[in-house]
């Protein structure tokens, strides 16, 4: 059946957006995002009219009705997807995830995700902090990106390494082509991250609503038109890298989000060359310190062939 939520429009929120009214009218249970969706969805009614725009200005003394529909049943199974796995103990695991690799599952996209090949690998032996959808995901790569994760198999060791993260010892680098040459071949981007004003699938350096985000480079070795870069996290922004590199004018070879443009993107790497090629952390349960390193993937090295 669902819910229904009802409101008036006071003077509080008097010509604000729709999307922004229903969150705050909601105090954030729906998210903005959530509220666009179930508008497009035509869930939302003003006065008993159905509003299909997020753009809507409401007036004062308007009614403003929600209908929620009940919650989507998700249906994620496991599935038999071969793992790289670089380490495995009764705590955690280390994974090396190939670059087109989903991490978990979303709406409309529940199965080929590393999540489906660890509840064939590791059966009900995933920590549950993230839920049903995350289990066991203690930190994420995009998709086109390449390189190390870390998983939890307990939900005690999954504390005990976003602890790590939230401290910043956890150690991630990362390796990258990147457009362009430096004249510096060392340097720290200190610049915070939040979600792009226009674009909501984006993010950006911007200082409202933002998160502080710390990136170091290091120049490894410079071509005609391209630099080998390694970049090593201080903190974990989503997209913090691609963000970063493109924010001091040398995004990502093959970055179709915040690269230099589609006729200047390099579709032969399908998708951003950038690998995480380090991961550090303490065991949970040892508090011993251990580390993993990656060899580059083909694809990463077949195009360093093609710059030298």
């Amino acid at each position: 059946m669902g819910e229904i939520i009802e409101f008036f429009i006071d003077e509080s929120c008097f010509g604000e957006r729709l999307d922004k009214v229903v969150k705050i009218k909601t105090k954030n249970e729906i998210t903005r995002s959530y509220a666009q969706k179930l508008i497009k969805g035509k869930c939302v009614q003003i006065d008993g009219n159905l509003v299909e725009d997020k753009n809507y200005k409401v007036q004062l003394n308007q009614v403003v009705k929600i209908f929620v529909p009940e919650p989507e049943i998700l249906n994620i199974k496991p599935e038999n997807i071969l793992l790289e796995i670089i380490y495995e103990d009764r705590d955690l695991l280390v994974v090396n995830k190939p670059k087109g690799m989903v991490v978990h599952p979303a709406y409309g996209n529940y199965s080929g995700t590393l999540v489906n090949a660890l509840m064939h690998h590791c059966g009900e032996n995933l920590s549950t902090i993230n839920g049903i959808i995350r289990p066991g995901i203690v930190h994420r790569i995009d998709k086109d990106t390449s390189g190390l994760l870390i998983v939890a198999k307990n939900d005690f060791s999954h504390k005990m390494l976003s602890e790590q993260i939230k401290k910043h010892s956890f150690l991630r680098e990362y390796e990258a082509v990147v457009y362009g040459t430096f004249k510096d071949l060392e340097g720290t981007i200190n610049a915070p991250i939040g979600r792009h004003k226009y674009d909501r699938k984006k993010m950006a350096v911007i200082k409202e609503n933002s998160k502080d985000a710390i990136t170091h480079y290091k120049v490894l070795k410079q071509y005609n038109r391209f630099a080998h870069v390694r970049l090593k996290l201080e903190t974990g922004r989503t997209h913090q890298i691609r963000v970063h590199m493109a924010y001091i004018g040398h995004p990502v070879a093959g970055d179709k989000v915040y690269g230099p443009g589609p006729k200047h993107v390099i579709n032969t790497l399908a998708g951003q060359c950038l690998h995480a090629k380090y991961i550090g952390f303490v065991h949970p349960r040892t508090l011993s310190y251990l580390e993993f390193e990656t060899d580059l993937p083909p694809y990463f090295k077949d195009f360093l062939l093609t710059l030298s």
